[in-house]
């Protein structure tokens, strides 16, 4: 089972990123459209299977860290798949992200809630989740620092929609995280000896 889960968590661990790369590709003029918003939905469980191996990897020693920060690393996810998601719909009903952004504003606390507070605690839950493995060396300083600089780097390409900024930012996740699954896949033992084999060899 351990075995089964280290697997799972690192190939999460590079699908996220990578997905998240890919969905840049499609991004149309005005919106992001339903390749990309689709490839985006598809990312946040690998986000989030990813990020709760290494946040229970890492509870013991910083366990009120752990505690706080993993739930609003999940809302943040989730705040990220709600742009997904409008940008699937932006397409699908032929408005731009402009007009959605406008609408959506007349919901205030609708917007504030799902993407407005949502949508910035993945890159600052990424921020401060760079800082603290690399303080408590999980992950040597640069994995950690290119953590902490894709967090950065991800809203300054997503706010003004610059294509270029978010390949690099894309690059720039994509690299540290590769290393961390590959971490983890390293950490998994191939197998877990179960009770029943225990007292099979010791009977």
């Amino acid at each position: 089972m351990v075995a089964n889960k280290g697997f799972i968590a690192g190939s999460c661990l590079i699908l996220a990123p990578v997905l998240q790369a890919i969905s840049t590709f499609f991004w149309q003029a005005d919106r992001q459209g339903i390749s990309t918003g689709t490839l985006i939905v598809l990312s946040t469980p690998c986000w989030i299977v990813g990020l709760a191996y290494i946040f229970h990897d890492i509870e013991k020693r910083v366990p009120r860290y752990a505690a706080i920060a993993f739930p609003l690393a999940v809302y943040g996810c989730v705040g990220g798949a709600s742009f997904g998601l409008q940008g699937m719909y932006e397409e699908l009903f032929g408005v731009s992200h402009d007009h959605t952004v406008d609408l959506i504003g007349q919901h205030p606390a609708a917007a504030f809630i799902t993407l407005w507070m949502g949508g910035p605690l993945f890159p600052m839950s990424l921020i401060a989740l760079g800082a603290v493995l690399t303080r408590i060396k999980y992950v040597p300083l640069p994995t950690g620092a290119l953590i902490v600089a894709g967090g950065i780097i991800f809203p300054l390409s997503r706010i003004p929609r610059e294509a270029t900024i978010a390949h690099m930012a894309d690059l720039i996740l994509l690299l540290p995280f590769t290393h961390l699954a590959v971490q983890t896949l390293r950490n998994t033992p191939a197998r877990t000896t179960t009770p029943a084999a225990v007292r099979t060899e010791h009977s």
